[in-house]
């Protein structure tokens, strides 16, 4: 693998995490990394505090939209070098076949928005949410993909979603 490489995140609703991880993805690897996101079953919806969360640490949210995975099938889709999916539920769902064989993960993010409590609580979930995938983001664009093969990146994708989280909040 060499060059540009797209990365779908996948999880059900498609208001939270995976949209978080789609503008981490998008701004942090904009070089050699295109983020985007869908769910199973969207909302239609992006939690506020997805948003606010974002824009804490000056990530831009411009374009960002809950939508299906039906998107990413039709033929005029951008084609997925990696999809990952960032919640047990949509996990356990039957994925589709996506389109060009795509090497896929799964990191299993708690969701921030079945946080409970004041609003401080509540955000301070969307903010370790984001922070957790800042950091297997950060490990995904580190990865040297030149020099490994298939099974390898597999492997390594795979062993970033079960890297622990620092607790960092910020």
């Amino acid at each position: 693998m060499q060059g540009h490489y797209n990365v779908l995140f996948v999880c059900t609703g498609n208001s939270a995490r995976s949209i978080l991880a789609e503008a981490t993805v998008h701004h942090f690897g904009r070089d050699r990394f295109h983020g985007y996101s869908a769910g199973s079953q969207p909302k239609g919806f992006i939690y506020p505090q997805t948003l606010e969360v974002l824009k804490a640490v000056d990530l831009p949210i411009d374009g960002l939209r809950s939508k299906s995975w039906a998107e990413f099938m039709a033929p005029e889709a951008p084609v997925m070098d990696f999809v990952i999916t960032v919640c047990d539920q949509v996990a356990g769902e039957v994925c589709p076949a996506w389109p060009g064989a795509p090497i896929t993960a799964h990191w299993d993010i708690p969701d921030p928005a079945k946080a409970q409590g004041d609003q401080a609580s509540v955000y301070k979930a969307f903010v370790l949410a984001r922070n957790l995938l800042q950091q297997r983001i950060s490990l995904l664009l580190n990865l040297n993909l030149t020099a490994l093969d298939r099974l390898a990146l597999s492997s390594r994708l795979d062993t970033i979603g079960k890297a622990p989280s620092n607790g960092a909040a910020g």
